[in-house]
């Protein structure tokens, strides 16, 4: 199971995504305003609003919701002046960590980012410390009841897809960044739905730990992302089958 897939069962395991709807519905609010203030209000035109809206949809987010964020990035109704932000950290046994935010006080963000951080046996780094170990991809979730493997691998790789990884709940399919858009155009074309669609960073070479180190760093994310200025927290830490089974159980 890919680390993607991992993190995501883990959550839903928690209960955590239906427990944080709200949350989410503020992050995607937030990243609407700013892809609107910066490429206009029109998805057809904005591949960045484009993007977000996905996941507005995968999401189910109110239709209110999604006009009310666009209103304020154009300006068309008052709203707090985001600005994007992205820390990279180490934490436990050396992980790299990447935290994206969107906040209206630069000071605050990172001195409570710095906070959790530390809390954890963690550490901030400098810019471009973990970066160079990422890469930018689409993520698009699809569920599997109704597909087989090769029928999925097929579409998607038609589609434009880099890859489809099989070994999750549900399938992945990888896309380059700039196209994610259009290969979930092209498989809801072909009747295939995503359940999510996300731009994602995914580590280069990854770190694996022992069960105790990987529930300190699940704590460390956790906390990141219920932080109301964190958009997205990226991770190289490796979750074997054998330390994800044991994290379950707790």
């Amino acid at each position: 199971m890919s680390g993607h897939s991992k993190w995501s069962t883990i959550k839903r395991k928690k209960g955590a995504l239906d427990a944080k709807r709200g949350k989410i519905f503020s992050r995607i609010a937030k990243e609407i305003a700013v892809a609107a203030k910066l490429g206009g209000g029109d998805a057809e035109m904005n591949p960045r609003l484009r993007t977000v809206l996905l996941a507005a949809k995968a999401n189910n987010m109110p239709k209110d919701n999604i006009e009310r964020a666009i209103k304020k990035g154009t300006g068309e109704i008052e709203g707090a002046m985001y600005e994007e932000q992205r820390y990279e950290c180490y934490g436990p046994a050396g992980v790299a960590i990447i935290v994206d935010t969107l906040s209206d006080n630069r000071n605050r963000t990172v001195a409570d980012i710095r906070h959790i951080v530390t809390k954890h046996g963690g550490s901030m780094a400098e810019s471009g410390a973990v970066t160079w170990n990422f890469d930018p991809k689409g993520i698009i979730s699809v569920e599997k009841e109704g597909i087989s493997e090769e029928d999925i691998f097929e579409k998607a790789i038609e589609a434009g897809a880099e890859d489809v990884d099989m070994s999750g709940e549900q399938y992945e399919v990888t896309t380059d960044p700039t196209e994610l858009h259009s290969v979930v155009q092209a498989l809801e074309g072909m009747g295939i739905s995503a359940t999510e669609a996300r731009l994602t960073m995914v580590p280069k070479t990854t770190i694996e730990v022992d069960t105790k180190t990987l529930r300190t760093i699940i704590s460390l994310v956790e906390m990141l992302e219920d932080y109301d200025d964190v958009q997205d927290v990226y991770s190289s830490v490796e979750i074997t089958d054998e330390a994800m089974a044991e994290v379950m159980e707790a």
